[in-house]
């Protein structure tokens, strides 16, 4: 629990969950009293009978009360810590998803997507059971065995003895457990991200794996993930299966030995010797002593395999974010140039530079291209005014601000982005335009569509702009065009074209030039196409490493 996040996470969840948190103390301190009642009262009925006395109708019904509410209770106690723990994940995955907002877009090309699935799935749910089946359940079994060592201690000091010096020995075979447990958590943890990652990259891959006839070298890596996977659980299991029996021998042990000093007579029948009804209750109880002791083995697992969870999401969560936004510069958008890069140096890996020494000046209104050969840097430089990426060296500004700095919320309205695919989001038409923004209105897309000539076409479905988007709606030139309103809906100041023609046919391509000239009127606009450039009669760049 050293970890931020989680102790964040459940911070809030107990604030805003009071009654909740209430009831769970209430309920895990109401299980550990009726978990103790029933000997007592089985001891005092034997004691009863072995007195020839007669017991009383409400004696009996009393203990099987107790037993049954001692049930009841339990219970109640799970479904409590597991609504509890699945609250707790839940704010634990909101917290993450606001850190994904705050990440700069390198993140993405270092991590593999399979590291960051596991993460926001696997780790999280192993956190869960760090509340279901870890640490409040082992929290409410030491409470447990505390009280239960009491009474032991009070019906007989011998055995009560022989627990306080069983106990260190326990405690450190726990730690052994506990260290080898999270060390083959946290190899399974990177087996399962590796795997996961495996998947979408081989399916990205397939038609070239076909073509070169490798799919059993991929299946081959896949099965060596999987194994590494089964290894680290394998070690994991075996740990938790040898640790129970040594629990379940050590309780029997020692109630021998109870009874073989109890025998002897003398001192030692004082010291351990009980009547029957106690010796029949302390037997309960050491029984009830090592049931939680055998139960902290399967939460030492949960907790283990959860604090390797912690440890991936404590990484996570710290890496690097975002520059934040610079406040000055704000107040001079209107006298400073659109676009303005100085002395521009990057590359996405560290000996590998794509730009060197890039300084360009685009003023508001005007129209440029971009040109040069592949892999010289166009599409990059894009990356670098939206403000994905940290220059090595220079500067990248947008109306005089650090392209980095510009807060996401005031992106949208900067920048209007067509890249050559279309990326389609779940939902209707609608929602392929706003992407879900509210600022975004009705009229705003219905604009944006009649802007690229597309409305007329939307408005004739029987739902309109409600109509669930499928691609079979749309021609390839008309989702070019949708892709186009979905950038100029917001009304932005630059609009960025990455070879957005590139894969269309001439008559479709005229349509969609046609579009561009309509949206592109009163804007700055950047290009990478030489027949854009042909088309708007801009300014032609060549971009050169």
């Amino acid at each position: 629990m050293r970890d931020k996040v989680v102790k964040k996470a459940v911070r809030e969840t107990v604030h805003a969950h009071g009654k909740l948190s209430f009831f769970l103390i209430l309920t895990v301190l109401g299980s550990i009293g009726a978990g103790l009642i029933p000997p007592l009262i089985l001891e005092w009925c034997i004691n009863t009978l072995t007195q020839r006395n007669d017991l009383s109708l409400l004696t009996i019904l009393l203990y099987f009360a107790f037993v049954g509410m001692s049930g009841v209770l339990d219970a109640g106690k799970e479904s409590l810590i597991t609504i509890f723990g699945q609250k707790v994940t839940h704010r634990i995955r909101s917290i993450m998803c606001g850190k994904l907002k705050t990440l700069p877009a390198d993140y993405y090309t270092r991590q593999d997507t399979g590291t960051t699935v596991s993460r926001f799935v696997g780790d999280v749910d192993t956190i869960e059971t760090l509340f279901t089946s870890g640490i409040i359940s082992m929290a409410a079994d030491a409470c447990r065995i505390f009280s239960i060592l009491v009474i032991i201690f009070v019906k007989s000091p011998g055995l009560g003895l022989l627990m306080l010096l069983v106990l260190p020995a326990l405690y450190c075979l726990t730690r052994f457990f506990q260290k080898r447990m999270l060390a083959a958590q946290l190899d399974n943890r990177q087996a399962v991200g590796r795997a996961n990652n495996h998947i979408p990259d081989t399916i990205r891959s397939i038609r070239t794996l076909h073509n070169l006839n490798k799919e059993e070298y991929m299946e081959q890596r896949y099965a060596t993930y999987i194994q590494e996977g089964f290894h680290a659980v394998e070690r994991s299991n075996f740990y938790d299966a040898v640790y129970s029996p040594i629990i379940i021998t050590v309780s029997t042990v020692l109630v021998a030995v109870m009874m073989i000093l109890s025998a002897r007579g003398g001192w030692l029948m004082h010291f351990f010797g009980m009547s029957v009804g106690t010796a029949v209750a302390v037997i309960s109880y050491v029984g009830k002593i090592f049931e939680p002791l055998e139960s902290i083995g399967m939460e030492i697992q949960n907790i283990q395999s959860a604090a390797a969870g912690i440890r991936r999401i404590n990484a996570f969560m710290q890496e690097p974010e975002k520059a934040l936004a610079e406040q000055a510069g704000r107040d001079r958008l209107c006298d400073a140039p659109a676009v303005c890069l100085k002395g521009l140096c990057f590359g996405y890996e560290a000996d590998k530079e794509i730009l060197h020494d890039v300084s360009l000046t685009v003023q508001t209104g005007e129209h440029i291209t971009l040109i040069g050969r592949t892999g010289a840097g166009k599409s990059t430089v894009f990356k670098l005014l939206l403000g994905l990426y940290e220059p090595w060296s220079g500067s990248v500004q947008i109306y005089g601000q650090n392209a980095c700095g510009i807060p996401q919320e005031e992106k949208r309205k900067r920048f209007g982005y067509v890249e050559q695919t279309f990326h389609a989001v779940p939902g209707s038409i609608q929602d392929q335009i706003t992407l879900a923004d509210p600022d975004i209105c009705r009229s705003q897309v219905i604009q944006a569509l009649d802007t690229v000539g597309l409305w007329s076409t939307v408005k004739q479905f029987a739902k309109g702009l409600d109509t669930p988007y499928q691609e079979s709606l749309f021609s390839q030139g008309q989702i070019q065009l949708l892709s186009i309103a979905r950038a100029i809906a917001s009304d932005p100041q630059i609009l960025l074209l990455d070879e957005i023609t590139a894969n269309l046919d001439s008559d479709t391509e005229q349509r969609v030039l046609e579009a561009l000239q309509a949206a592109s009127r009163n804007r700055t606009m950047l290009s990478i196409s030489h027949r854009l450039y042909e088309y708007s009669g801009g300014r032609c760049i060549t971009i050169a490493q």
